[in-house]
């Protein structure tokens, strides 16, 4: 394996509707992409392309969907959000920290999920935001 291979072994991923460039940082204490509340004490990411589609899309905002390259600064963590309460063994790679992301590129060559599919999640976010379901444990 080269040296350069290993630098891109693990990538993650940011999926929101924030405009920012590379060397900028994703920090705590913002409003969630998608539930109304109060500032979340941790920032999300995932090593999914899929995974930050869906953050694009579904995020709040009329700015058009983005997703970034980003690079943890401290510790992260297994997204409870999703790991073991919907999907056991983290098949999302969903994670979490209390550390800022560092922006490092943005993927500006993504598709997007089928408009059936993407109104079909939206009408189950709905559902669960309607049924008290959308609790975010942060």
């Amino acid at each position: 394996m080269s040296a350069v291979a290993g630098v891109f072994s693990q990538s993650y991923f940011h999926g929101t509707r924030a405009n920012l460039r590379p060397g900028d940082t994703i920090v705590v204490g913002k409003a969630s992409n998608f539930a109304k509340g109060e500032p979340l004490s941790w920032v999300y990411f995932s090593s999914t392309l899929d995974a930050a589609i869906w953050g694009a899309e579904l995020a709040a905002g009329s700015e058009p969907g983005r997703i970034y390259v980003v690079e943890p600064t401290g510790p992260i963590f297994d997204d409870p959000n999703l790991t073991d309460k919907k999907f056991p063994g983290n098949p999302t790679l969903s994670y979490r920290s209390r550390e800022p992301l560092r922006i490092i590129a943005e993927v500006t060559n993504w598709q997007g999920h089928p408009p059936d599919k993407l109104q079909a999640m939206k009408e189950g976010l709905a559902r669960l935001a309607r049924d008290g379901g959308q609790h975010i444990i942060d």
